[in-house]
């Protein structure tokens, strides 16, 4: 998400390893023919990373002094209007410790402003990118002219490099995807954005490897993945072997974009795209849009509204940098207006909107 690392895209030859589990775990991830089987149910999977243009972070939308289900409303019709159908929607482990009933409720609520628009959601667990050691409560003001100023770890390497501490993760996780494991409005679980991410590495993925294990636990009725986003060999041959659904992350141009898919097509498993958009590095609608409906890839891209996130400024940004012209993500100015026309265009052709 959002870091100078994904830029590079992985070496392809470390993306083949073995992903055949053992018959004796009572774990394992869906056989193919069982992904190929949902994922030949669905339309073509076309969104956006979503969060509303109000919150500076994952904390800011979910908490309930906060949530703004009025924006939320409005921002989901504009992608709507593209001929969006899902939409990935980060949460927060603080957000449900300070409140668990009241935060299930609130996605509740997302999920069912969500349908009203033909969109279903894409829900993230946890998270190792940008700021560490996030606290409940206000959260900061953005930083003028900053990408993603305010954006927060979820739970924060403490806790992530701490076993001892993982209880309550435990029951967050469990909690959350056994209350929405058989709705029909959550299309798939992104249990853990960018492992590794923020010097992490490796250290995450003893706690990537049990939040698979306390998902698969619940028995949840839609797919589990977790995306493949850089080069870790050791986390990239856990995520490919123990995701149902291959998901992964490409902010380069339309020739790194298609061998990727190339490449990750050789675990012979359905492949959604779950981040790209980066226009300054020629990954835009109208090169990558076309490869991904004639692969049949599903695709969604960072960004719906520019906001307090301030997304279209580039990675590393500094105080003070004004508007670019070329903005780095999202579609949309909080009035409804394309940064593109020809953008958007291109989002309604190829949807049929």
């Amino acid at each position: 998400m959002n870091h100078a690392r994904a830029v590079v895209g992985m070496t392809l030859g470390l993306l083949i390893v073995s992903c055949t589990p053992s018959v004796e775990d009572p774990l394992r991830p869906w056989t193919p023919e069982k992904a190929w089987e949902w994922y030949n149910d669905q339309p073509w999977l076309v969104g956006c990373n979503f969060i509303p243009s109000s919150a500076v972070n994952q904390l800011e939308m979910w908490q309930t002094e906060t949530f703004d289900p009025v924006t939320i409303d409005r921002e989901l019709g504009y992608a709507e209007g593209l001929g969006m159908n899902i939409v990935r929607v980060y949460l927060h482990d603080l957000a449900w410790a300070q409140d668990p009933s009241g935060f299930k409720a609130r996605i509740d609520t997302v999920l069912t402003l969500a349908r009203r628009h033909g969109i279903r959601v894409l829900l993230v667990l946890f998270d190792d990118c940008w700021y560490d050691m996030p606290k409940p409560g206000r959260q900061p003001e953005p930083v003028p002219g900053v990408h993603n100023s305010g954006w927060v770890k979820s739970p924060g390497s403490a806790l992530v490099n701490d076993s001892s501490s993982w209880g309550k993760l435990e029951d967050y996780v469990r909690d959350v995807v056994g209350t929405f494991g058989q709705d029909p409005r959550v299309a798939l679980w992104d249990l853990y954005n960018e492992p590794g991410n923020g010097d992490q590495d490796g250290k995450s993925l003893p706690l990537l490897k049990a939040t698979f294990r306390w998902a698969r636990l619940v028995a949840p009725s839609q797919p589990l993945t977790a995306g493949v986003w850089y080069e870790n060999q050791e986390l990239n041959a856990f995520q490919l072997s123990s995701s149902d659904i291959i998901t992964f992350h490409n902010y380069n141009d339309s020739l790194n974009l298609s061998s990727q898919i190339s490449a990750l097509r050789e675990y012979g498993r359905p492949l959604i795209c779950t981040e790209w958009l980066r226009r300054t590095g020629n990954s835009i609608p109208q090169t990558h849009l076309p490869i991904f409906k004639r692969e049949r890839v599903g695709c969604i891209n960072w960004g719906l509204v520019s906001g307090r996130t301030q997304t279209i400024f580039p990675w590393g940004s500094a105080q003070g940098t004004p508007e670019p012209a070329v903005w780095f993500h999202d579609l949309f100015r909080a009035d409804g207006t394309p940064f593109d026309e020809h953008e958007a265009m291109t989002f309604r052709t190829l949807t049929q909107r």
